[in-house]
């Protein structure tokens, strides 16, 4: 929902959270919008789990008594940092249990002095997040929480999944570990029975998951940050390597503004051109990082990764040049 539209939601759940019964033509003229717009709202409030019930002997509508929080005590900058985090953060991730987070920022928005939720709905009409690239997952909130409920009580799972590498939906048993988001997906990492390691899995090539009853022992100890170790993002590959990059004026300050790596050590040049250098296990997932400044980056070392964009330089030259 924008942000016009969460407010007025707002409004219709503190009208209804009031004791009396409005109708839908009530609800339409005391907020100025067509009924067709009044039944959507209370469409979207029935999907987030607000339990408004319609009274036939009224022709209205009310809230059950006792649903909201009682007030809460929160300042300026705490009620709006927190909407701000549901509203219009959570958008940029792929999160889980979006509905139920929403729900619960209605409860707390709702229950804020007047002037605090007023002040919180004009700022939030004049902040735009704009989500980037996600992978899509229209199960997300089911296998997420069969994961965690198994994670949680150290239950080996069932999967089928698609996975990449081998080119085909393989079977495997896994003790899940840890669930994590990592750029664009969510993922789980536990051991898996296939490939008798510690594997990461995306949640959205799960093809079927089912949690068994059988129990794992070990996990609770693993440790993420050791395991990822200097990777550059997820994939380790068991060699360190000294990077070095040159990235021409162009683009020099737009790269030395993001902490890209634990590692990064920058040098300025007079040229307006940037040194960058990093430790990073394995070249792999750093080589398609290098390959999107395209011709505005020059690998000084290893010469290994220099081998590698260029080959997949010309392989894209020639792809293209077929068409």
């Amino acid at each position: 929902m924008n942000s016009s539209r969460i407010s007025r939601v707002v409004q219709i759940l503190t009208t209804l959270q009031a004791g009396k019964s409005y109708a839908v033509g009530d609800l339409s003229k005391m907020f100025g919008k067509s009924r067709r717009t009044v039944f959507r709202d209370l469409k979207e409030l029935r999907a987030i789990g607000v339990p408004y019930h319609y009274d036939s002997k009224t022709g209205g509508y009310t809230i059950e008594p006792g649903f909201f929080l009682p007030p809460v005590d929160l300042n300026l900058q705490e009620a709006l940092s927190l909407l701000l985090l549901v509203h219009k953060a959570s958008k940029q991730l792929q999160l889980p249990f979006k509905s139920s987070a929403l729900l619960a920022a209605l409860k707390i928005e709702n229950h804020l002095p007047f002037k605090i939720r007023k002040y919180c709905d004009t700022a939030l009409k004049h902040i735009f997040v704009r989500p980037g690239a996600q992978a899509p997952m229209n199960s997300l909130d089911v296998t997420f929480a069969q994961l965690q409920k198994a994670i949680t009580k150290k239950h080996k799972v069932n999967i089928r999944y698609n996975s990449l590498s081998a080119g085909e939906v393989v079977e495997l048993v896994l003790n899940p570990y840890h669930l994590l988001y990592n750029d664009r997906a969510w993922y789980v990492l536990g051991y898996s029975s296939l490939n008798k390691s510690v594997r990461i899995f995306k949640l959205n090539r799960i093809r079927k998951l089912k949690t068994t009853e059988q129990g794992f022992i070990g996990g609770e100890d693993f440790d993420l940050s050791d395991y990822f170790g200097r990777a550059w993002s997820m994939i380790p590959e068991g060699r360190i390597y000294n990077v070095k990059l040159r990235f021409l004026p162009k683009v020099a300050r737009n790269v030395t503004e993001v902490q890209w790596h634990s590692t990064q050590e920058v040098t300025r040049n007079s040229d307006g051109s940037a040194t960058v250098e990093f430790r990073v296990d394995g070249l792999g997932e750093i080589t398609w990082w290098i390959l999107g400044y395209g011709d505005q980056v020059q690998v000084l070392a290893p010469k290994a990764l220099r081998e590698r964009v260029l080959e997949k330089a010309k392989k894209m030259i020639k792809l293209n040049e077929q068409i």
